[in-house]
Order: structure tokens, then sequence, then C-alpha cells
């Protein structure tokens, strides 16, 4: 197995290890799109807001699906004015529910950034963190804000402010959705990751050990040159996703973001997929991983993901059933051929075949998984950018057959 970087050779190591312990063979994947529908469309159709970006989805803790979108009121910047859209689907994305704007930032001239979902499967609470005032304009002062929902999505709390527990440094959660540790250690714990401002970003995460009532600061992996800004060829790890099995499957700004995907392996160690902002190394992604709940992000377990190209994007990752899945606009300089990739190893290399989702312009993207029947465990569900010329035209939601089955 050939090594990619710092680290990667112990950790494919540790990943072949997991591979061989699962002696099973693993059904041959055959995806095939069995639905598609326009979530949310832009340019004053839906609510009168201009522009919808930056797609979230999730499952929830009875089985039913949440979508969430940035609505910004006024254009298509990253700035201004915004509300937080949602919607759900109860029959496992057949159908949804009318848009509901649960989060309102009024005028703002640096409005929220949609951050990232969490769900607490012992409590069946559902978290959405995102931030206030990060890209500093007519404002002093960046806030992370959490609200919570107890009955499934429906309802949410007042938003808490954070800056108390974990200060006002700029933390732009996600954009996409945090986990729950299922494994040793640190089972239960919550863990959101994100990044700060463009001259000091890199990895950062939240972590909560009591459900969600306290949040803490926990590893980071600072971009370099440290505190300075950036250019083409720096080292700045952005927008990433955490990901993780989800507990039913029926089997053993954006000037200034980092995308982060973060997932759990069985052994417990967290995998966090992150957006290369100045393709340092590469055009691809950047992963690094932890062996202690995030407390930690060490650079020698960080590695340049050549078999994942990328444009700079926020991307999907997730690790269900023993495969670890990845969605991203499939391309090293534009955003466009929305991918499915798959793979076997727990993401030390990725299968030669891919699913194309849609090949023209397609932007920030979200994947989940349910259980609630046979079918909806053999699929995946996604959210993306989608436009025939612009990723700002619309939000898109498709269910993937893993199987290639109608």
């Amino acid at each position: 197995m050939a090594c990619r970087g710092t680290g990667s050779c112990w950790a494919a190591i540790v990943l072949a290890l997991l591979s061989m312990a699962c002696s099973a063979p693993l059904k041959k994947l055959s995806p095939l799109i069995t639905m598609e529908q326009l979530l949310w469309v832009s340019g004053g159709v839906i609510g009168e807001v201009d522009t919808y970006r930056i797609p979230v989805i999730t499952y929830t803790p009875r089985g039913h699906l949440l979508a969430f979108s940035e609505a910004r009121k006024h254009s298509a910047s990253d700035l201004g004015a915004k509300f937080i859209a949602t919607r759900r689907s109860q029959d496992g994305g057949y159908t949804w529910g009318p848009t509901a704007f649960i989060i309102d930032d009024g005028s703002a001239p640096d409005g929220l950034n949609l951050g990232a979902v969490v769900v607490d499967d012992e409590t069946k609470n559902i978290f959405l963190v995102y931030s206030l005032c990060a890209h500093y304009l007519k404002c002093a002062v960046a806030s992370v804000m959490v609200t919570n929902s107890s009955d499934d999505g429906i309802t949410w709390s007042i938003p808490r402010n954070l800056s108390q527990d974990i200060g006002t440094t700029m933390f732009a959660p996600g954009p996409g959705y945090g986990i729950q540790k299922k494994y040793s250690p640190k089972q239960g714990r919550l863990i959101v990751c994100g990044h700060g401002t463009l001259d000091e970003d890199g990895v950062f995460c939240l972590l909560s050990d009591d459900h969600g009532t306290t949040w803490t600061k926990g590893g980071k992996l600072e971009g370099l040159p440290f505190k300075q800004g950036k250019r083409m060829g720096d080292f700045s790890p952005d927008e990433c996703q955490d990901s993780c099995g989800n507990p039913y499957i029926i089997t053993t700004f954006k000037d200034v973001n980092i995308c982060f995907q973060p997932y759990e392996l069985p052994d417990g160690t967290v995998v966090i997929n992150a957006r290369n902002q100045y393709f340092y190394h590469c055009r691809c992604r950047i992963v690094v991983f932890s062996t202690d709940g995030c407390d930690s992000l060490p650079l020698q377990n960080v590695y340049f993901d050549d078999g994942l190209p990328d444009p700079a994007v926020a991307a999907g990752a997730l690790f269900k059933d023993r495969v670890t899945y990845f969605v991203n606009p499939s391309n090293q300089n534009h955003r466009i051929n929305l991918t499915l990739r798959w793979s076997f190893d727990s993401g030390a290399s990725w299968e030669p075949d891919t699913y194309q989702i849609w090949p023209q312009a397609s932007g920030y993207s979200s994947l989940t998984t349910l259980a609630r029947n046979i079918e909806d465990s053999n699929s995946l569900f996604v959210v993306y950018e989608k436009g025939r010329e612009d990723i700002t035209e619309s939000i898109s939601f498709v269910k993937v057959s893993l199987y290639g089955t109608l």
C-alpha cells in the first residue's frame, strides 16, 4: 500500500487491519438515482429569498430527514442578512413539508453562517451550531450560537451564545454535520468541527461530553504560515466534515470558509476530511485523523488524498456498513461534476468506479442515511447546490440506491 504523505503509512496500516477484521465479502455497489427533487430555488421564488446556499442534511432520532440551508435575503453574497431555512420529510424524502425559517438575523450586514447539525442519539436532541459576524464587517465580535430541537426538528429552542464557554475567536462550524462518538475513547461525545478566519485558517473542533449542555474547544490544526494572510500554495485546511455510521443502519462563508467532514471508524478513530483552500501539495482533499476523540489533531496524522480531486469546496463524507462514501464536485479547477465515490478500506484507497450525480454546475453537498426499512438502509440521501450555469440556482435532494434497484 503506497504512502501518500505525513502519517499516511501508519494510517494505512491501521485502516488495513480494520478492513481485514471484517472478513465477510462486501456486496458489489452499483449506485442509481431513484428520486430527485428541488428543495429550494433561488431568485425570490420561495419566501422572497434571493439565494439559497450551503445545504445540510441529517437523519433524525425518529428516522426522518431534515434539510437546512442559508436563505440569503438580498443577494448571493456570503455577507448580508439571512435566515436558516429547513424542510422536513417523514417518508424517506418522497415528500417534504413547507420551508420554515427557524433563525432570522434581521438586517445584519454580516449575518449568520449556517454551520453544522449533530444528533445526540442518547437524548434524542438535535443541535444546530452556527456563527455570527464571521467576516467582521461592521461588527467587532464573532459569536458561535447553538439551538436545539427535542421534538425531531419540528420546533427549535431560543439560540444560546457560547462565547462564555469558548470565547469570541471566530469559529465557523461545518458546514455539514458533526458526530456523536459511538465507540471508545470518549464514547457519547458530541464533536463539531469548523474553521477560523483566513489569517488563522485551520481545522478546529468543539466538544461536548454532557449532551450539549456545555461545550469546550478541542483539537485544532493550524494553517501555515501561522496567523498570517494566506496565498496560493499555503497550507490552509478549511471547511470539513465529520462522518459516522448511522445508528439506524440495519447491518453489523463562504469567502472565509473551510469545509470539514468528520466520521468515526469502528476502532474509535475520527477522520476529518477537509477542504484544501489554497491547494497545498495538490488540488485534492486534506485528511486528518484523531485517536483521542478530537482532543488533538496531530500534524503527523495529516495526509493529502490524491484520490479525491477537489476544486476547494464543501463536500460530504459518511462511513456506513464498512464502506466510506464521499461526494463532491470531482474536478480540480471548477465546481462541476458532482460525483459519488466509495472506499472499502476506510479511505486508504478509493474504488476506480464512480457515480456521477450531476455533470454541470454543482457546489456544496452533504449526505446522510436512514434505515427505516430495507430500501432506505440500502440508500444514501444527498443534498447539493445544483445549476446549469451557476451553483446558486437551486438546492436539490437525491436518493441514491447503492445496489441499483428502483
